[in-house]
């Protein structure tokens, strides 16, 4: 029998591992081991500044964790991250979920995003703003592409988008990017799809969970000769 495959889950930027609470509560139901990490600068490593490097060794240390290759979920700037990472340790994984991340972070918009974040925090701080780590996120992933990322995967990819979400804009240039990538649109939720349909989001992931066991069931079998 093949066992549950775990599940690493990476949040968005300005949150945390906490809002992962109601996946990790459905899957517990259907025996999948999980663990929901803080990245750099957010929750419990909130003293520490976001880069790309960190983050990846954040994930990586996570998917360590198991003795099996887990699923990664991630969300936002977890999903560009989780990206970057399965693009540089693919076979340590066995699949990767990404949410709210459809559209490369480029542009005049993010020079624009950039600007409003660099203010708010310089006027925040030190009362216990966040918004300096939209900064340091900013810098972090400037001339980074997860397009380039995508390209070079091998492993099976699901995007997940809200329908209200505005980082859905380039969704079919990223179902284009690479051969069998599956795309789910969830009604009535933004952005944050996982916390905005959490039962929508939840039955995604059982789905994918199903499709890894066939597949893992499907690699394992015995071949047997035909008369």
């Amino acid at each position: 029998m093949i066992s549950p495959a775990p599940v690493v889950f990476v949040h968005g930027v300005r949150t945390s591992s906490a809002i992962w609470a109601e996946q990790i509560a459905a899957l517990a139901r259907h025996g999948h081991e999980t663990y929901a990490l803080d990245l750099p600068g957010h929750g419990s490593r909130s003293g520490e500044t976001f880069t790309l490097a960190a983050a990846l060794q954040t994930i990586d240390e996570a998917v360590r964790r198991f003795p099996v290759p887990p699923l990664l979920v991630g969300l936002s700037l977890g999903g560009y991250a989780s990206l970057a990472y399965a693009a540089r340790h693919e076979g340590t994984i066995a699949g990767v979920v990404l949410a709210g991340c459809s559209t490369e972070i480029r542009g005049k918009p993010v020079g624009a995003y950039r600007t409003l974040a660099h203010h708010v925090s310089r006027t925040l701080r030190p009362t216990g703003g966040t918004w300096h780590v939209v900064t340091d996120m900013l810098a972090a992933m400037k001339g980074h592409s997860s397009l380039a990322d995508l390209r070079r995967l091998l492993v099976p990819v699901w995007l997940v988008n809200g329908r209200r979400d505005i980082l859905r804009l380039e969704e079919r240039r990223y179902l284009a990017a690479r051969p069998g990538i599956r795309l789910t649109v969830v009604p009535r939720a933004g952005h944050d799809v996982n916390s905005h349909n959490p039962i929508a989001f939840n039955r995604i992931l059982l789905d994918v969970m199903h499709e890894l066991r066939v597949a893992a069931g499907t690699l394992t079998a015995p071949l047997h000769a035909h008369a």
